[in-house]
């Protein structure tokens, strides 16, 4: 397994990146896990009332059991997977200066640098969020060598309001989550992301992309396995992820629709049953078995390998683009 996904990774670092837009493939990633053990207290997989540690907030479970994202070790082994999976950035969430994702975000930042890899920050909804605070917050992220963006929810402020705080950001780039691409060129940003796999669907991906691309804008459309986060949340609405189809008919649409990036939901949002992250048997929890027509331990990182498969393909399909539109 191991050897399969070093040499789809090979295969995705020989080919060209996009001359325009680099990185290429982004992956959305969740720094806020703890245990016991070394947060003191069980954080997010304790969510909805789950009593940790057999006991967890998601209907996956983790190949590595319940973890806590401030142990130096499991972002040591994320980073490598990230990477061999052909991932170029992460794509930080974070919550607000103060929040338990802003104080591990340095560590995140240099075990990511470690491997090679860029990090971005996804400016979550936090309370008492506003366009000026945003804009602070950038500031004050670009002091950590942060410069790529992505806000989450935009439209919680008018498009004026945006146009305004975009213009005086230089040297960064600040993406807006929305399909609607004439909010997004309003407010100055300069692409736009769906995130959203479960409403955003492939069958979506061409009209945002041609919207977005009419309007000057970059195409970063979200691709995802499926979705299930009744554990987590108790919402019903699920999207099976169908031994690994659904996460095919995505990318597949992405590449199609002309994306200029993409973007993954999710690396490890294991609550909302996003993640491509390592998932085994274990108990009655799901797991990834029979993906790609794999099974046990095989299984287990399969949607990794895919995803080295994928961003080899997609990189192949914009070299291509690129060498079209030279001529």
């Amino acid at each position: 397994m191991r050897r399969a996904l070093l040499l789809w990774a090979a295969v995705a670092l020989a080919l060209p990146a996009f001359a325009g837009a680099s990185p290429v493939v982004s992956a959305f990633y969740y720094p806020w896990y703890g245990t016991s053990a070394r947060d003191g207290a069980w954080l997010h997989w304790s969510q909805n009332g789950h009593t940790p540690p057999a006991d967890i907030a998601s209907n996956y479970w983790p190949a590595q059991g319940p973890y806590s994202s401030a142990d130096p070790a499991v972002l040591a082994a994320q980073m490598s997977e990230i990477r061999a999976a052909g991932i170029d950035q992460i794509v930080v969430s974070w919550w607000g200066r103060g929040s338990a994702e802003d104080a591990r975000l340095p560590a995140v930042i240099a075990a990511a640098h470690r491997d090679g890899l860029a990090v971005a920050v996804h400016v979550e909804p936090y309370g008492n969020r506003s366009v000026a605070s945003v804009v602070s917050d950038i500031a004050y992220l670009r002091t950590l060598g942060l410069t790529t963006f992505y806000i989450y929810e935009p439209l919680d402020f008018p498009a004026t309001s945006w146009a305004a705080a975009n213009r005086t950001l230089v040297g960064v780039h600040v993406y807006a989550q929305t399909p609607l691409a004439g909010f997004a060129a309003a407010g100055g940003f300069e692409g736009i992301y769906t995130y959203d796999v479960l409403v955003w669907s492939g069958d979506k991906f061409a009209r945002i992309c041609a919207e977005a691309h009419a309007a000057h804008l970059l195409c970063l459309p979200s691709v995802g396995p499926g979705f299930d986060s009744q554990r987590a949340t108790g919402d019903t609405r699920v999207k099976p992820r169908r031994n690994g189809v659904t996460y095919d008919d995505m990318w597949r649409a992405a590449i199609a629709a002309g994306a200029d990036q993409i973007t993954i939901t999710s690396f490890n949002e294991w609550h909302e049953g996003t993640q491509i992250e390592p998932a085994a048997a274990h108990g009655g929890y799901l797991s990834y078995d029979g993906a790609w027509g794999l099974h046990g331990t095989a299984a287990q990182s399969a949607y990794l390998e895919r995803t080295a498969y994928w961003s080899a393909l997609f990189r192949r399909a914009v070299a291509a683009r690129t060498t079209v539109s030279a001529h």
